[in-house]
């Protein structure tokens, strides 16, 4: 019978025989390495909704309002990140952040929503 070393830190695994880790350190410490690059593009892609979804609410605070894209821009509003799109049946388009959307309009306007 062969000695197991921990995946981790190589130290001497005792006990079960499927056994991979020496301690729930080593384990937990294995797995953060191995899902940290994707754990950190989820992490940053909600952090970039959480403050797109911020800057809607704080600007549309009665339900429909007009903004510039300028101010959205300024605010530091990423046109990149929605959760969802629709687009209607005269085929204008919203982007919406969760409940918070806005609708391009001409001369660099925004039409900004909130779905009830």
């Amino acid at each position: 019978m062969t000695d197991k070393q921990c995946l981790e830190c190589g130290e001497k695994v005792i006990g079960r025989i499927d056994k991979k880790f020496c301690s729930d350190y080593c384990r937990n410490a294995y797995n953060n390495k191995i899902n940290k690059e994707s754990k950190n593009l989820i992490r940053n892609t909600n952090n970039r909704l959480r403050k797109n979804y911020k800057i809607l609410s704080e600007l549309n605070v009665s339900g429909k309002t007009k903004v510039t894209r300028r101010k959205l821009f300024d605010r530091g509003f990423d046109f990149k990140f929605i959760t969802s799109l629709y687009i209607t049946k005269t085929g204008n388009t919203y982007f919406y952040v969760y409940d918070q959307g806005y609708l391009e309009l001409e001369n660099e306007m925004y039409l900004l929503v909130k779905q009830e």
